[in-house]
């Protein structure tokens, strides 16, 4: 939950927030957003997911205080100062208050290296809010740089991405560990092959002709408020499936992993299994996950080679799944994914958590500029101000992960 793209009024923005504060900032850290380009609703199945950072971040300029308070105000008017004491437990603010996120990094990072200082600090912004591009995780990932900073101590960077998708747990979200791990991470000019348990991760560089584009559906798309439980619910449901399929195979009491079973079996006598395993809504998120793993593998061979229509097959087969057994669409989503592929892009897909936010198209790069315009005519001309167009409609870049 960042603040929003600074427009002209940014600079007077954070001047009142530091005005706020009382005090001036020494130092920076930031984190950036990102763009999953494919395998959604896997990373808590400990699957692999293939996401890139973007250009657009969370930055918090801080200076370190001698006791143990954080005290932060925001750019974004909406959301206001916060101040709490830097401990192993802190107490939550409501369910979808920006607060939390500072909150559950300084926590476990408290937890994990014992007492520290606090620190002043302003944050602003460019990766918009409710979107599907990680603002959150890359408010939680900069406020994690930040303390760590203000105490001049560091920790391994897959170690930190680990501790802090198990902070961002705190807010009430039962979130897999991708986005965390690719703000962290990424490199530029790179995608990231991410996997789980443990956390490693394979840098793929994105041809030089490829294009990423992002269209906001304007939808808000807000897993640590409205959507939490339609969130959780999903995730309920990977788990049950593998329960609902141990039993079926007499493995009681041996849930066993996604990892092991697509180790062992092929998506279709997986599906052959669960097929008389699980009741058919079961069934549909139980082949969403095991078609969508196949999928990133499916797409990371094909960045590797620069095959730019494979990739975009996986893409679309990937937003039917994530519409007919996810069932995490929505009509604004959908509207826009025709429109991407009907003006050019090779595949289009929503991205993040679904219900609202985000999609991702890939276009060569001789067609993206004509996408980008048939995209702010047919879609966004008669939903915005044309000066708001920008913090809605982008050209991703991969880039490089936080600092």
């Amino acid at each position: 939950m960042s603040a929003p793209v600074l427009d002209g009024r940014g600079q007077a923005m954070r001047l009142c927030a530091r005005q706020e504060l009382g005090c001036s900032l020494e130092s920076s850290v930031r984190a950036p957003g990102r763009v999953n380009l494919i395998g959604e609703h896997i990373d808590y199945c400990n699957l692999a997911v293939l996401p890139m950072a973007i250009q657009r971040d969370v930055r918090i300029d801080f200076r370190p205080r001698d006791d143990a308070r954080v005290r932060l105000a925001n750019t974004n008017p909406a959301h206001p100062p916060l101040e709490f004491e830097a401990a192993a437990e802190i107490p939550r603010a409501p369910q979808g208050d920006w607060s939390n996120y500072p909150r559950a990094a300084v926590q476990r990072l408290v937890a994990r290296l014992g007492p520290l200082r606090g620190f002043d600090g302003v944050v602003d912004g460019s990766v918009p809010e409710a979107a599907g591009l990680s603002s959150s995780s890359a408010l939680l990932v900069a406020s994690a740089l930040a303390i760590l900073a203000a105490n001049e101590r560091s920790l391994p960077r897959l170690e930190l991405a680990e501790l802090c998708a198990e902070a961002e747990r705190y807010v009430g979200t039962n979130s897999g560990g991708m986005d965390q791990a690719v703000s962290l991470l990424a490199q530029e000019g790179q995608a990231l092959r991410v996997e789980f348990a443990p956390l490693r991760v394979e840098a793929i560089p994105v041809p030089e002709s490829w294009r990423f584009v992002i269209a906001d559906s304007l939808v808000v798309a807000d897993k640590s408020g409205s959507l939490r439980e339609s969130y959780n619910a999903r995730r309920a449901a990977s788990e049950a499936a593998l329960l609902a399929l141990a039993r079926q195979r007499g493995n009681v009491g041996q849930r066993g992993s996604y990892r092991e079973l697509l180790a062992q079996f092929s998506v279709d006598e997986l599906l052959a299994m669960a097929s008389k395993a699980m009741p058919h809504e079961l069934l549909r998120r139980f082949r969403h996950i095991v078609s969508e793993s196949a999928r990133v593998d499916r797409a990371c061979e094909a960045l590797r080679a620069a095959d730019a229509a494979s990739f975009g097959s996986a893409m679309d087969a990937s937003q039917q799944s994530l519409e007919e057994d996810c069932e995490v669409s929505h009509p604004e989503l959908e509207r826009l994914v025709q429109l991407a592929r009907k003006y050019g892009a090779l595949g289009a897909r929503l991205t993040g958590a679904g219900l609202g936010g985000c999609i991702v198209a890939l276009v060569q790069e001789s067609k993206s500029e004509s996408l980008l315009e048939s995209l702010a005519e047919e879609f966004f001309a008669e939903r915005l101000p044309a000066r708001e167009l920008r913090h809605h409609l982008l050209l991703a870049k991969p880039s490089a992960g936080a600092s």
